[in-house]
């Protein structure tokens, strides 16, 4: 599903504050009070612990407490002690780490880097992870950024794909949803030379990558429970065979992933969908729920 977002709206709805990404086209998705500090929540799992939420909106709407432009985009806001985080965009120039007040909507800095240019369906595409004192990021263009909340410094930064051998862009660009885990930032790098790849979170050091695991897709690696043990998931494409008929037909894989060594530890290798997206859900008893789906292929 392809989001547009044109501006940061909070609302109010009784007791339960909520930011919105007004998007065209498409249900609002929502973000509670509670800290969202990244991609799908606090447990990385779309659930909120929050009690007591609307289940219904008031036929006239929820409040509208303030709203802001931003650019055009896929990604979304996370939350994090008062403040409001996004990497907005501008094609023409680059990506935009923004931070807003929850109560005010008031911008409170920003950070911005150059990295011009323009792929199908142009704009923002992840969201950001804050942790500590830190708010890091990846951009369209393969950007991984760490920034300093405190004097919105740059702390360290990489390209997930250039530095692996990745040249040509993929074709709705770079779409990567930081994951921490202990003393580790992970992003799916899907340059030719790595799969998965783990920087130390505070100083950018390389400390891991896995071969290549397939073809590219826009999923972001999750970590779910095995046997009691944490292991990282990531999930590759089929090959798209419409678009690129000559290309040799492989079936995507569901790849498990030692979080601490990078080590392969096991594979799915007949996962068919031609364009993965969504990560994999932790279905509890060693079961993961993989979802896809795309006029192009079957899953």
């Amino acid at each position: 599903m392809y989001l547009t977002y044109k501006y940061l709206i909070i609302m109010k709805a009784k007791h339960i504050t909520s930011i919105i990404s007004f998007f065209f086209f498409c249900l609002p998705a929502i973000i509670f009070a509670q800290d969202w500090p990244q991609f799908l929540g606090s447990e990385r799992n779309s659930t909120s612990l929050q009690k007591n939420i609307l289940r219904n909106w008031p036929e006239q709407g929820p409040e509208i407490l303030w709203s802001v432009n931003v650019g055009i985009g896929y990604g979304g806001p996370i939350v994090k002690s008062g403040k409001i985080y996004l990497l907005d965009r501008d094609d023409k120039a680059g990506d935009i780490m923004r931070c807003f007040n929850l109560s005010t909507g008031k911008e409170l800095w920003k950070f911005a880097y150059d990295a011009p240019g323009e792929v199908s369906y142009p704009g923002s595409r992840s969201v950001p992870i804050v942790d500590e004192d830190y708010v890091y990021s990846c951009g369209a263009y393969g950007d991984l950024y760490c920034i300093d909340i405190k004097t919105q410094k740059n702390v360290w930064n990489k390209n997930i794909w250039t530095d692996f051998g990745g040249e040509k862009i993929p074709v709705w660009a770079v779409t990567q949803n930081p994951l921490i885990y202990n003393n580790l930032l992970i992003v799916a790098s899907q340059a030719p030379q790595a799969g998965v790849v783990a920087y130390n979170k505070l100083t950018g050091d390389l400390v891991w990558k896995t071969p290549n695991l397939g073809n590219e897709s826009y999923v972001s690696p999750t970590v779910v429970k095995i046997d009691g043990e944490d292991h990282v998931v990531m999930v590759t494409s089929t090959t798209n065979n419409y678009k690129y008929p000559d290309l040799e037909h492989i079936l995507g894989n569901v790849v498990g992933i030692d979080p601490l060594t990078g080590k392969i530890l096991w594979k799915y290798s007949n996962w068919n969908c031609v364009i993965s997206v969504p990560p994999v859900v932790d279905a509890g008893d060693n079961k993961l729920l993989i979802t896809g789906g795309t006029s192009l292929g079957q899953q």
